[in-house]
């Protein structure tokens, strides 16, 4: 990969098209076209005069015949083929009308981002995938005081759909901390939710968590990915961004968004600084602070894959 030297890359507008119980469309390449027979996501080169979004929603409409009616930027791949460099700019499509139906030759194909069933896909496309199975919230403890109270909330907010939480809790002492967080991780698991732990590598490796969440010091000292499925990376700035993408961060938290109650008058990014910070990114970011879950669609439009939430979580 290499994002360098952006004028010597082909643009690609890429679709993600959603349907609303997930599934994903998948188009394999045609015969005569460099990897003939592999699997993709839709869309095409971005024409002289175009941009990325116009592009879109001209090639979705060449390639299957529909007509966008919602898209939303997500993430950016830079990826070298043999044949080309790309910079794949990868937009979430959940509006269109009409059926997708190939008008290229193409065989079509819907997905479930946990059971990706065809084969070969195209090389640059198989971190997407890992970036599709990511939910659109992430759920941030507050158990304070009260850790049993707090588990039934959790219980609560799991059953309504929540499967990534971070287990932070910064006052709680560290023994408590251990066995709170492995109640944590026992109560996800019949939900198949996801669990990472603020801050602390090697607890989470003891209690067989699913990641780690590094906070912006960590970030900036760390020499290597710790070994762990998931590891995130909280973030404030273009700078830790760029560290985070380079550690190889599965995604990364960007705060704070808006004005909150913990910390009233502090400096906030604000939406079209988030938008910006966001731009071009290669991995998921998380929009937080000041959010509830009717912010979700707004972050999005602004280029987030989702929201982490303290109290608008429970």
């Amino acid at each position: 990969m290499n994002k360098t030297a952006s004028t010597q890359r082909t643009q690609v507008a890429v679709a993600v098209i959603i349907r609303e119980d997930g599934a994903f469309l998948l188009a394999s390449r045609p015969p005569g076209k460099p990897y003939a027979g592999y699997w993709e996501f839709p869309g095409g080169k971005v024409e002289p005069g175009e941009t990325v979004h116009n592009a879109l929603v001209r090639e979705l409409h060449e390639e299957l015949g529909i007509e966008v009616t919602h898209a939303t930027p997500w993430i950016t791949r830079y990826f070298d083929y043999p044949h080309a460099q790309v910079t794949l700019s990868f937009f979430r499509v959940d509006g269109w009308r009409g059926e997708p139906h190939a008008r290229e030759g193409q065989v079509l194909n819907w997905q479930a981002p946990d059971h990706i069933d065809v084969q070969p896909v195209l090389p640059a496309n198989h971190p997407v995938f890992a970036a599709l199975a990511l939910p659109a919230v992430y759920g941030i403890t507050q158990a304070g005081s009260d850790p049993a109270r707090f588990l039934s909330k959790l219980d609560n907010a799991m059953a309504g759909g929540l499967k990534l939480i971070q287990v932070r809790e910064k006052s709680m002492p560290s023994a408590t901390l251990e066995t709170f967080a492995r109640e944590v991780l026992e109560h996800a698991q019949p939900h198949q939710a996801r669990v990472l732990i603020n801050a602390d590598v090697a607890l989470a490796q003891r209690i067989g968590a699913h990641g780690v969440q590094l906070n912006a010091a960590q970030l900036a000292d760390i020499g290597s990915r710790p070994d762990l499925p998931l590891v995130a990376a909280s973030c404030h700035n273009a700078v830790e961004l760029d560290r985070a993408e380079a550690l190889g961060c599965d995604f990364a938290l960007l705060s704070p968004v808006l004005p909150t109650p913990s910390h009233p008058g502090a400096p906030v990014l604000g939406w079209n600084n988030f938008a910006t910070l966001c731009s071009g990114r290669t991995l998921p970011i998380y929009a937080l602070g000041g959010l509830d879950h009717t912010g979700l669609e707004c972050a999005r439009e602004h280029g987030a894959h989702g929201i982490a939430l303290l109290r608008g979580a429970w």
